[in-house]
């Protein structure tokens, strides 16, 4: 394979919005939030800005289509801007556009802004926009719930544990990004949960709670990109470089015949891979110190530990359980308390998770600091078990 972006894109700086239920904001009041706080860390004036990206899923309802509210809102004249959206990893799709410039050497200093408005919209699940031919024809009538709920009837056929078991497992992930989430004054969720509490919340989809799903929130992120050699020029010794950013998306198979039985993410198992080669990581259970993944569900997070090679098949629940995944553990997951405790402004959560790793990694993550780790990871996965697009970026420190 080519040889990537890895070290070819160093961060200058990133913010990240209050998240939660922003009723006296809007999308312009949260990318500014977002991006005062960046164009701060990154100490550059507005007008070094040589192109910019701007991630949202929900069009209609926050901005419109084009990528003209970011250079509006951010006063951003005359520069190229422009819109993506990717599913659940739209936000990681911006940082990708702004990350593969800098690595092409189109500009010294690009800007990757996600953001997603969704509370003002009565959002409590896909709305009739995301309709189409995947739901239309293959999945009439089908939700977020329902479907990850299939994927943890699925793993449990596959490994051989009751759903009782897996749902042991299932708490225990809520309960602990509960315990990060109210360590982190950006979180919309800052509550402590019981795993007893969690076991009995009302059902939404069997065998998934309410307190097994995320929230509904507001928020943006956003990250000031470099080249290293730019970096250097303006002062910084010690910066977070990315190191890979792959992304996967399904052509079909998994809805096409039987060779996928339902209980893994076919796309996270490519896109880790690939991620792994750009990065040089040879052993990423040792060398991955902290991760941020797309715990849209607990269940989700859980099959993750496989499909990310963090866990061997089958045996994520014991690892859970074990708490490897722990903040005290041999790799923490969600540090800052993850979707779970966030909820999920869709065009915002790739950059919120890079901007939580990128704080751990500078050692800025005040209450909630992992000690001094060097690498981490983040995840991505968009659309349901059996039709999706996953993204997997790896950051560390500058070499």
């Amino acid at each position: 394979m080519s040889d990537g972006i890895r070290d070819k894109v160093a961060i200058l700086g990133m913010g990240c919005s209050k998240f939660g239920e922003r009723w006296n904001c809007g999308a312009d009041d949260l990318m500014l939030e977002a991006f005062g706080e960046a164009l701060i860390d990154a100490g550059v004036e507005r007008d070094a800005i040589g192109a910019a990206w701007l991630g949202i899923f929900f069009d209609e309802q926050s901005t419109g289509k084009s990528s003209l509210p970011l250079a509006m809102t951010l006063r951003l004249q005359g520069i190229p801007v422009t819109r993506v959206e990717n599913l659940c990893a739209t936000g990681t799709e911006a940082l990708r556009g702004a990350a593969y410039a800098i690595a092409a050497g189109v500009c010294d200093i690009a800007l990757a802004m996600g953001v997603e408005k969704l509370k003002d919209t009565g959002y409590a699940g896909l709305p009739e926009r995301t309709k189409g031919t995947f739901e239309d024809l293959y999945l009439p009538s089908s939700t977020a719930p329902g479907a990850f709920a299939q994927l943890a009837s699925a793993y449990a056929a596959r490994h051989g544990y009751t759903i009782e078991q897996l749902r042991r497992a299932m708490a225990h992930i809520s309960r602990k990004s509960h315990d990060n989430g109210a360590r982190n004054p950006k979180a919309h969720l800052r509550n402590r949960i019981t795993e007893e509490q969690v076991l009995a919340a009302p059902m939404v989809a069997y065998p998934l709670g309410v307190l097994d799903c995320c929230g509904v929130s507001d928020g943006a992120a956003c990250a000031i990109l470099a080249s290293p050699r730019m970096a250097r020029a303006l002062g910084r010794k010690d910066f977070v470089s990315l190191k890979a950013l792959q992304l996967a998306a399904s052509n079909g198979v998994e809805m096409g015949h039987q060779s996928w039985d339902g209980s893994s993410t076919l796309t996270t198992r490519i896109a880790a891979a690939r991620a792994y080669r750009e990065a040089g990581l040879e052993q990423p259970r040792q060398q991955i110190d902290l991760m941020e993944v797309h715990d849209c569900f607990s269940i989700t997070e859980l099959v993750l530990m496989e499909d990310l090679g963090f866990s061997d098949e089958g045996r994520a629940p014991h690892d859970v359980l074990e708490g490897r995944y722990d903040r005290d553990g041999a790799i923490p997951c969600q540090s800052d308390g993850g979707l779970k405790c966030f909820g999920h402004p869709i065009g915002a959560t790739g950059l919120r998770m890079a901007y939580e790793i990128y704080l751990q990694l500078l050692g800025r993550a005040g209450e909630r600091q992992l000690g001094s780790p060097a690498m981490g990871l983040t995840h991505n996965l968009g659309g349901i078990p059996n039709r999706n697009v996953a993204s997997v970026a790896v950051l560390g420190l500058a070499t």
